[in-house]
């Protein structure tokens, strides 16, 4: 089978998706019988962090093992990549010795020129760039809640970064909306965001016209890891985008809260939001472990039915 990698969210198409999600479900329903499911068994996973993780060491790695297979964790510190040893020449070696790779980096450039030089399957664990789990694990979340995300409006508040990118590409690949409001001077870059077109998402001054009418809606910190130097500036400029009840009750009365998580409430979320009976974040982050078990076992074995 061609190898095949998940850089960017357009990397797979909607019929792939469609199964991942479908097979996401039969995963966890297993899981919560204690159904023994080893799909992957005598399979090694290298996870390489550059950036640090909380959610996406335990869900890689609590997953490989729950599919049969082991996972190794690799700090870019503690490791020839952050001496000096090439992108390249580290891929060459690491893919060699292992049947899947997951990086948490910075730029998307050091995780595509790893993959081109790797002989398995590379997964983008988060860059600067993109988030490609995360959003699969909140589609999925909405899907088990509402159904079908298609034609459905999500109201992103908030920087646009790596997450924010990653629902705007979503957007195209599964035909829906997204409603985009940042302060001035924090707009979508369509180029970084990876976008061939607009049709799927359009940009408010106003967060609260941009959560009107939504069916989800979704922020994310408003310092994102690396721009620590700015946190004081952020917090001035996006003292008026915080997700609150009043912002809640222009979205639609089913509307859905989420956040990638870590969050600070009172700054892009107010802790009546976050801890409300809208909010699914626990969900939505127990559900990465899940996607990414659908992910990882496609990625290796192709369509299981």
């Amino acid at each position: 089978m061609q190898i095949k990698h998940f850089l960017q969210f357009n990397d797979l198409t909607r019929d792939e998706y469609e199964h991942l999600f479908e097979h996401t479900r039969r995963i966890k329903e297993q899981f919560k019988a204690y159904q023994t499911y080893h799909p992957l068994h005598d399979r090694t996973l290298v996870m390489i962090f550059e950036k640090a993780s909380t959610r996406t060491r335990l869900s890689f790695e609590a997953g490989m093992q729950q599919l049969g297979g082991s996972a190794i964790y690799l700090n870019t510190r503690d490791s020839q990549l952050g001496r000096g040893e090439s992108v390249e020449d580290a891929a060459q070696v690491i893919s060699r010795m292992s049947d899947i790779v997951m990086i948490r980096t910075f730029e998307q450039e050091i995780i595509e020129r790893f993959a081109a030089n790797s002989r398995v399957p590379v997964i983008n664990g988060l860059t600067n760039e993109y988030h490609p789990c995360q959003i699969m694990a909140d589609i999925y979340t909405y899907i088990e809640r509402h159904g079908d995300i298609k034609g459905k409006t999500v109201a992103w508040i908030g920087d646009s970064n790596n997450v924010c990118n990653t629902w705007l590409q979503a957007a195209e690949v599964l035909d829906f909306n997204v409603h985009v409001s940042t302060p001035p001077g924090y707009e979508v870059e369509p180029e970084r965001a990876g976008l061939y077109g607009t049709d799927h998402y359009e940009e408010f001054t106003d967060p609260m016209e941009a959560a009107r009418g939504a069916d989800l809606v979704t922020t994310d910190v408003w310092t994102s890891m690396g721009f620590e130097a700015e946190n004081e500036e952020r917090k001035r400029d996006f003292e008026d985008w915080q997700v609150d009840a009043d912002m809640m009750r222009l979205a639609k009365p089913d509307a859905l809260f989420m956040h990638c998580l870590p969050a600070h409430r009172g700054e892009e979320v107010a802790a009546e939001v976050i801890d409300g009976p809208q909010s699914v974040v626990w969900d939505e982050a127990e559900n990465r472990l899940h996607v990414q078990k659908a992910l990882m076992e496609y990625l290796l074995l192709g369509k299981i039915n």
